[in-house]
């Protein structure tokens, strides 16, 4: 079907929300809009699925949601009555419709009789992961577009040990949600009969007490933060989302009395009214707060996206406020807990680290420097999660903390995905532990580049919106790897990797095999230190530059950075 018969079936639907029906009538006259959103479905990952919120089949909505949860409930029923009956926990952001987004799986979910455990309000991502597992569910659903801007919504799946899909169960039900063909007739038990029989039940305080209990043991030195904390100045926002009151009670419970809360952040507000992007890697979602950092003489400002997954930081600097990357907050925790684990005499002979390989080889020094192993997985903390795993399986080492350079931390593995309330609470402790020794966290980062090396790193994204973005990236990608580069700025290439082929090739001609997984991927490995990945985002239409840098001084790192990123730049715009 062409995405204008596509259209036409919806045209025809009796019934359709009011906001469905008029975003409907403002395409009708608009066939660059109608493609977008009808031309092809909606892609179905190991992440779920994430996109505007609107009418289409390429857009978030209740019959899309339905369609998706359709296609999980078929694959646990294939496996039989007791997974059904370990059932699915389900949880929402403040975001336009996520409330209903997960009411409406829960009712596709009991159609199919299979129970759900559903949060009674809305909760950060990282709770409904260790809801999964403190549950015993077979899966969980996790409704949010976690940093993106108000007009966006997602779908994420995690499995039972509350990490993202493996591969071979999200691509079967892929397979399923495809199968799917009439999503205007998709059955939905009523929620009240689901309630009294059982297959629906809410949850709330009861996991929140136990998700907090567990957050408190991320307290590596509890006297220093009642000692230190309890003077300690720190502002805080939660970004309009969910981890206003887990934040709130974590730091009350391990005793910051002192840090104060962006009053009109605070707010559940899907429209995200004080800030475009509710993305704290950008200094707008800062303003705020530096203002009542100001106002306060706070040293470190902390804020956490819409479903608390990821943390950005920003630390006093003379008379105003600079933002840490999410490379230097992962470096400033990791010393921190090495260092204090060390000095307890807690720190295993077998610790171990886990990153992402687009983020800071800083932290490769740090481990080194402990004798602690570092263990670099593909992109996306999925992979983190399955170390972790093995670590447990094998009792090979002990995790001691995970991160990726895009602001996502985890320290103590009772959750498997990204955790901004375990890092807010544990950020709030390092700054306790550095102004303890009369420094802010800015001279903490100039204390560690002293002694391991001075770091630079950026990531840059093309965007490639609307029905041709995929064909876009694709050849993007396909450019890179058919006209290779030499050089970038006149700096030889001494290490090239090709994560699809599996084939790493040396400057020589010399080649080996990759030992991560396949991905579309490519990272150079320059002869100054320097290396740089490319990669199309799992989860937006964007192609990712990630740009590292080391060298003697900051000066020549920020320079050698900024030459870099001009120079794939105009690799990029060139292909264009």
């Amino acid at each position: 079907m062409t995405f204008d018969d596509n259209y036409a079936v919806w045209t025809k639907q009796t019934g359709l929300p009011a906001e469905l029906q008029a975003d409907l009538d403002a395409m009708r006259t608009d066939a660059e809009l109608r493609e977008d959103a009808f031309a092809v479905p909606m892609a179905f990952g190991t992440a779920g699925m994430r996109g505007l919120l609107g009418a289409g089949i390429n857009r978030m909505n209740i019959y899309t949601v339905a369609q998706a949860t359709a296609g999980l409930a078929r694959y646990m029923r294939e496996l039989g009555n007791a997974v059904m009956q370990r059932g699915v926990a389900i949880s929402f952001d403040s975001r336009h419709n996520s409330e209903l987004f997960a009411h409406v799986s829960a009712a596709v979910l009991g159609a199919a009789g299979i129970k759900s455990y559903v949060f009674d309000a809305l909760r950060p991502t990282p709770e409904l992961s260790f809801a999964v597992r403190d549950l015993h569910a077979f899966a969980g659903i996790m409704i949010t577009a976690s940093h993106n801007p108000k007009e966006y919504d997602g779908y994420k799946l995690y499995g039972e040990d509350g990490g993202q899909l493996p591969p071979d169960a999200s691509d079967k039900i892929t397979e399923y949600i495809k199968g799917v063909t009439d999503i205007f007739n998709i059955a939905q038990a009523d929620e009240t009969q689901l309630r009294h029989n059982g297959l629906m039940q809410l949850i709330g305080e009861d996991v929140d007490a136990a998700y907090l209990d567990a957050v408190a043991t991320v307290t590596v030195d509890p006297e220093l933060v009642k000692r230190v904390g309890k003077t300690m100045k720190l502002v805080y926002t939660p970004l309009h989302g969910t981890g206003k009151v887990p934040v709130m009670r974590a730091l009350q419970r391990a005793g910051f009395a002192n840090f104060s809360m962006v009053r009109e952040q605070a707010i559940y507000d899907p429209e995200f009214i004080t800030v475009s992007h509710p993305n704290p890697e950008f200094k707008e979602a800062f303003d705020l707060a530096i203002k009542l950092g100001k106002e306060q003489g706070a040293d470190l400002l902390i804020a956490t996206d819409p479903d608390a997954d990821r943390l950005g930081a920003a630390v006093r600097v003379g008379d105003d406020y600079h933002l840490l990357t999410g490379n230097q907050i992962a470096s400033l925790l990791l010393h921190y807990i090495l260092e204090a684990s060390k000095q307890a005499g807690k720190l295993p002979a077998n610790a171990a680290v886990v990153k992402s390989f687009v983020s800071t080889e800083l932290a490769d020094r740090i481990c080194a420097d402990y004798g602690v192993k570092m263990l670099t997985v593909e992109t996306g903390f999925k992979f983190i999660g399955d170390a972790i795993a093995h670590f447990e399986e094998t009792g090979d080492h002990t995790f001691m903390f995970g991160f990726e350079e895009s602001y996502g931390y985890l320290i103590k593995p009772f959750v498997r995905d990204k955790d901004a309330v375990q890092s807010t609470l544990l950020l709030a402790e390092v700054a306790a532990y550095y102004q303890d020794r009369g420094m802010t966290l800015a001279d903490a980062i100039d204390e560690l580049y002293a002694k391991y090396g001075y770091f630079a790193e950026k990531t840059t994204a093309l965007e490639f919106a609307g029905v041709t973005g995929p064909k876009k990236m694709q050849a993007l990608m396909r450019a890179f790897r058919e006209d290779q580069p030499e050089d970038f700025v006149g700096t030889k290439i001494a290490r090239f990797e090709d994560y699809l082929s599996g084939v790493a090739q040396t400057a020589d001609g010399a080649t080996s095999r990759l030992t991560l997984p396949k991905a579309n991927v490519l990272k150079y490995y320059l002869t100054d230190d320097t290396w740089i990945a490319i990669r199309p985002s799992g989860t937006e239409p964007k192609v990712k530059f990630y740009i590292g840098v080391s060298a003697d001084s900051q000066a020549e790192a920020d320079k050698r950075l900024d030459a870099y990123e001009k120079a794939l730049s105009q690799f990029a715009d060139a292909v264009e």
